[in-house]
This record gives structure tokens, sequence and C-alpha cells, in this order.
């Protein structure tokens, strides 16, 4: 099975993220800030990480800076989820290393069509 890191200031973000994803069979781990994730990703890398932009501490774009530039860190699928929906924002994530964008809210259908189309 594939793992997912859901990052998100939102507690209820990360709630409904995972259990659409834990539906989609994906282990499911919990971050609330950049930071935070930065550190689960140095003990264990995951296979996908949903990537909120806005957070407290260290936000997503800088995260994903920090995440491709250690080793092992350009491996993981990461989606970026946010509310930032004007070109600038999406090209800085792609460019930062961003596989996938969807914006919020999302649903269960984009959500599971994004993560599908990580793996074709």
């Amino acid at each position: 099975m594939k793992s997912c890191l859901v990052v998100d200031d939102s507690s209820v973000v990360r709630k409904v993220a995972r259990k659409i994803l834990e539906d989609m069979e994906y282990i499911v781990d919990e971050a609330e800030d950049g930071q935070e994730a930065y550190d689960k990703c140095k003990h264990e890398m995951p296979d996908a990480i949903l990537l909120d932009w806005n957070m407290p501490i260290k936000s997503g774009l800088e995260f994903l800076k920090d995440l491709r530039g250690f080793v092992g860190g350009d491996k993981p699928k990461v989606v970026f989820c946010t509310t930032e929906n004007d070109v600038g924002h999406i090209a800085m994530a792609l460019k930062a290393g961003a596989n996938e964008y969807i914006m919020k809210p999302f649903d269960r259908e984009i959500l599971e069509s994004k993560f599908e189309r990580l793996w074709s």
C-alpha cells in the first residue's frame, strides 16, 4: 500500500482528506504545519504528500523547497491543495516541485482523480 502525508493546519481538512485517501487504500499520516511534515519526512518518506500552502511555522512552499533539497525528497508525489488560485501561485508550486495542484474546497471526486493521475 502507498503512504500519504496530509499536511494542513486545519484538522477538518486533514480528517476529510484522510477518509478519502484511506478509502483509496493509502496509509495516511498527518502533520499540521510544514516543519512537522519535514520532520516526519526525515524519519520516513511517504509516497505522496497532500500539501496546504498557508500554514504557521513553515508554509507549504517553504516545506516543498526544503523537501526537494533533502536526500530522497525527490521521491514523493506532491499535490498542493490551497485556496491560492492565481497563475503565479500555481507556477511557483510547480517550479518548487509540486506534481499536481487542487483548489479548496475539494471533494472526493477531485482528490481521487488527482491521486489516480499521480501513478498513471
